[in-house]
């Protein structure tokens, strides 16, 4: 955990292949620095000397001052293993090794890899990669991805990815489309010294960490791995995807990462067992998280929605029933009466909601205000969708409503979608969100978080029953 403190707060940091020229790996790992006001020193190390970015550049490491936390290595694959132990001499004990080219490509990788592994292993130096895309720590405002981010939103998601795509291209879709914030993101690479074991661990007492994402392509030690979930769980979710889970995709994996395959049906045992909640599609990635980021998990899996359409309450009802374990439950005989006082008297009223009567008569706001607090009310509700109707004819209410609800009864998720007119819906998320309430482009997908969301309650809880009856 101390070694890893270096990687997660580092006070020195050296750029060992840093450039002057502009949108080179060895630049934008220094502007990304930069631009998310990293506060410790940058030392660039370059033979040509002179200054990168303003900042002074050393020629070799052998002119770096000592007492640096961390090494940043971007340097074709095979100077790696020299720049390695060059770095240890310099009293350096932590580095991030960027380049690819090793086991993951072809035997002489394989063996330009062992050569490595020696050298940390001669070194004792901590190192994570090869093939790594870096990694970020926002309460430090640091980063060592060399994708160009420019700023990270800071929040209480943490990442661990046997991919370079979550310190890349993910971050910047997150930070540039999604309104939820991060706290770590480790990209594993190859994993020769640090791996998810390790990662994992340092998460499960980070008290910036709320909630951990992971993916992954073969486990390094499954049994550590399993042990720590299984006690992370406790507090934490942990939601993991598997990469690799068909011959296909494990040919794919050996390709990218050099993953080896694994039985996927003892590897759903085991997470079960861990308490870690499995997913399938990539995206969930972020989904899942932009609930998390603000809001708890449901108290159970029960859901009542609100719709305009009775061809959505029937096929969302499907939805959650025969693939999601969700439960749509009848409400208690008051919420059915409050649904019913402010529709027409020619439709009965129940869980899900039939909207669009009410608003007809009364309009879009007082409908969906009024038939939202009804059921978020009702003991026998845990989380409420409503599936917002937004076009020009039928108007746009100020939603400002929706806020309120959520912040009147935090212990309820309120998850939105739509259905209408683009140019709403990208309105209605732009206030929404900001404002604590995650929105949702398909009617689908808030269905489909809240069923992870429900799977890790159910997992926590029978973390506690189990330590109840240990105790």
């Amino acid at each position: 955990m101390k070694d890893l403190k270096r990687f997660f707060e580092p006070r020195a940091v050296a750029v060992i292949g840093a450039s002057s020229t502009p949108h080179k790996p060895g630049n934008d790992v220094i502007r990304n620095m930069l631009a998310n006001g990293y506060t410790g020193k940058i030392f660039p190390v370059n033979p040509k000397g002179g200054e990168i970015l303003g900042i002074r550049a050393f020629r070799s490491i052998q002119d770096l001052p000592e007492g640096l936390d961390l090494a940043i290595i971007i340097l074709p694959a095979k100077a790696n293993p020299a720049a390695v132990r060059e770095c240890a001499a310099r009293g350096i004990e932590a580095v991030v090794l960027a380049a690819g080219g090793f086991s993951e490509v072809d035997e002489q990788g394989r063996a330009l890899q062992e050569e490595l592994l020696r050298a940390i292993k001669e070194t004792g130096i901590r190192a994570l990669g090869p093939n790594t895309s870096g990694h970020s720590s926002m309460p430090h405002h640091f980063t060592s991805s060399f994708f160009p981010l420019g700023r990270i939103p800071r929040g209480p998601i943490s990442y661990i990815a046997q991919t370079g795509n979550f310190a890349t291209h993910t971050m910047r879709y997150i930070s540039t489309e999604e309104h939820f914030g991060v706290a770590r993101v480790v990209g594993l690479g190859n994993k020769l010294d640090i791996d998810e074991n390790d990662i994992l661990e340092y998460y499960a007492t980070d008290p910036e960490t709320k909630a951990i994402f992971v993916y992954l392509e073969s486990f390094k030690n499954p049994k550590r791995f399993m042990k720590i979930a299984g006690e992370v769980t406790r507090s934490k979710p942990v939601i993991l995807l598997k990469g690799g889970g068909t011959v296909e995709g494990a040919k794919a994996a050996v390709a990218h990462t050099a993953a080896m395959a694994s039985d996927d049906r003892l590897i759903d045992a085991a997470l079960k067992q861990a308490g870690v909640v499995r997913i399938y599609e990539y995206s969930h990635l972020v989904l899942a998280a932009k609930v998390l980021a603000c809001m708890p998990l449901p108290k159970g899996n029960r859901v009542s929605f609100l719709a305009p359409s009775g061809a959505q309450l029937v096929c969302i009802t499907d939805l959650c029933r025969r693939t999601l374990e969700l439960d749509v439950p009848e409400v208690e005989e008051t919420t059915r009466r409050r649904l019913q006082e402010i529709s027409p008297s020619f439709i009965r009223m129940r869980n899900p909601v039939d909207i669009w009567p009410a608003a007809s008569v009364r309009g879009m706001l007082e409908a969906y205000r009024e038939g939202m607090e009804a059921v978020l009310k009702d003991p026998n509700i845990d989380a409420v969708v409503p599936i917002l109707l937004l076009t020009d004819e039928t108007g746009v209410p100020p939603l400002d409503f929706l806020v309120d609800l959520s912040r009147k009864y935090p212990d309820k998720p309120i998850l939105t979608t739509f259905t209408g007119e683009k140019k709403h819906r990208e309105a209605a998320q732009a206030f929404l969100e900001p404002g604590g309430v995650p929105t949702f482009p398909l009617i689908e997908e808030p269905f489909k978080v809240l069923s992870i969301l429900a799977a890790c309650r159910r997992a926590r809880d029978r973390s506690d029953l189990r330590r109840i009856e240990k105790d």
